[in-house]
């Protein structure tokens, strides 16, 4: 399988990103516009009624420039998912809510956990270590952006300033990490040139012929050339002597 056919647009890389933006920019338009506040929609840790937060409390935001900050990186980073792991985005969306959503009920601290950074986190995660894992250039090349771009992210997985849910940062990130190593993914085959064959024979190779052991180029004519790959034959004629010969 070609990158071409593996690595190609379609209308969910634009659509993913759209609605989910539009989503999370809708819900907060409701708060303002209604007077309401959706923060009990939250995930709660250690409280049965706080599971409904695994669902709802990414698309709740504290404040504008909460929702500022998680909008263009959940926008990219789901094109990207969508762009380079299309078989297996939903997969990583739908587990991803839940097992990272479970981390924060199970180690967060007593307070309503909101906003969609924890989806941030797994899909950084995920895209990182995928392409590390995967080997495959285009997607190594993926995850260096990725690490240029959002790696300052990294240190917020830990307790470094009240009020961020560093819980929900380390449960997107684990979450990712995970993720990537056990789910398969289809990645196309990067073309290898004849040397790089397992069954390549180098003895066989016409344009190595015309070298050394030592890497020294052979020169040889056209003739020589022709001579080497044609068996020459040679045929004598003379005549005898006529006092040699006897006619009848």
């Amino acid at each position: 399988m070609s990158d071409q056919n593996e690595f190609k647009f379609s209308n969910a890389v634009l659509v993913a990103p759209l609605m989910a933006v539009l989503l999370i920019w809708f819900v907060f338009w409701m708060e303002l516009h209604f007077k309401i506040n959706l923060n009990d929609f939250g995930l709660y840790p250690r409280r049965f009624s706080g599971l409904q937060g695994i669902f709802f409390g990414p698309f709740i935001h504290g404040s504008l420039e909460h929702l500022y900050n998680n909008t263009i990186p959940l926008a990219v980073l789901l094109a990207s998912l969508f762009y380079f792991y299309r078989q297996v985005a939903f997969k990583v969306i739908l587990f991803g809510l839940l097992f990272s959503g479970l981390i924060t009920w199970v180690i967060g601290r007593p307070s309503y956990h909101i906003g969609a950074s924890g989806i941030i986190y797994l899909l950084a995660s995920f895209i990182f270590f995928k392409g590390i894992f995967t080997k495959h250039y285009r997607l190594v090349a993926l995850s260096l952006v990725v690490v240029f771009v959002y790696g300052s992210l990294l240190w917020y997985i830990f307790p470094m300033k009240d009020g961020i849910s560093w819980e929900g940062h380390l449960g997107g990130f684990l979450t990712g990490l995970a993720m990537a190593f056990f789910m398969k993914a289809s990645i196309p085959q990067t073309k290898k040139f004849a040397w790089e064959q397992e069954d390549y024979n180098e003895k066989e190779d016409e344009f190595l012929q015309h070298f050394d052991e030592d890497g020294n180029f052979i020169e040889t004519t056209d003739q020589e050339s022709k001579l080497e790959s044609e068996s020459l034959k040679v045929t004598y004629l003379y005549k005898k002597d006529a006092k040699d010969t006897n006619q009848d």
